[in-house]
């Protein structure tokens, strides 16, 4: 474990006696600074930084690489703009929408986690920003490369990672790390939340997050989860309905999920306990 690199800020899980639950606001506030990306600092990488409207990324790679990462996350952005000005219905829709073979490919990406996911396209549009801007790096030959787009991330690396889990309220919060393999990368690693943030969803987990192959995917499969764990009063139900949710979708290796004082793990998700 001492070879891999922290990435964010974490949680160790223990057992705790059931509590009340008590019904807690959202608080856009409580992320909105970003201070977790403090602990990235530590990975040996060269931190860049895109903020482009609401793209907000942070970029872990072996130099500097602010001119190009900016340049490729403007003509992403203006790729999905552009297609929103044509198909307006793709900004808004909570609904999967069909395959567009005339549109950019991370326009048919998002589609199609849409559509895997039972969301609508835009629900996956942090993790596509992510993880085509990482594409772009790697094909201009960096090899160690992090992207890292509110919360939702894609990352090629060359040595085992530790990726933590901010879970807002929750005691379980910046407690628990998830272990990334070297030779299981690239990975996507995205999370949705009731309780944090200002992405919609309609359930109130407190966080679900969600590995695989792809940013795009871990991004719809993480709002569709968190939407199915719905309102509860007893957080074991909610963690229950997002294992429910999970076993039901291709395409992910594997879920964490906070609801509280509970989590509940399914899949190829390999835990580890951090200060």
């Amino acid at each position: 474990m001492s070879e891999a690199d922290p990435l964010l800020s974490c949680c160790s899980y223990r057992p705790h006696a059931m509590k009340k639950h008590v019904q807690r606001s959202r608080l856009p506030q409580s992320y909105s600074k970003r201070t977790y990306r403090g602990a990235a600092e530590k990975s040996g990488l060269c931190s860049t930084y895109v903020k482009i409207r609401e793209t907000d990324l942070h970029i872990l790679s072996e130099v500097d690489v602010s001119m190009k990462a900016r340049e490729l996350a403007s003509r992403f952005r203006l790729q999905v703009e552009r297609y929103i000005d044509s198909f307006p219905e793709f900004a808004i829709s909570l609904v999967p929408l069909p395959d567009d073979m005339l549109a950019p490919p991370i326009i048919r990406a998002m589609l199609a986690a849409g559509s895997m996911a039972a969301v609508g396209p835009m629900a996956a549009v942090a993790g596509a920003v992510a993880e085509f801007v990482c594409k772009g790096l790697i094909d201009e030959g960096y090899n160690e490369v992090i992207v890292e787009n509110g919360g939702d991330i894609y990352l090629q690396r060359s040595t085992d990672c530790i990726i933590a889990v901010f879970a807002g309220e929750s005691p379980l919060s910046n407690r628990i790390g998830l272990k990334l393999a070297a030779d299981e990368m690239p990975v996507g690693v995205c999370t949705s939340s009731g309780t944090i943030g200002h992405s919609l969803s309609f359930g109130c987990a407190d966080s679900v997050t969600v590995l695989a192959d792809s940013a795009v995917v871990a991004d719809a499969a993480a709002t569709r989860i968190g939407n199915d764990v719905g309102s509860y009063k007893n957080p074991r139900d909610g963690v229950q309905r997002a294992l429910d949710a999970a076993a039901e979708l291709a395409g992910i290796r594997g879920i964490l999920v906070i609801c509280a004082e509970l989590m509940g793990v399914c899949g190829r998700v390999e835990l580890v306990p951090l200060d």
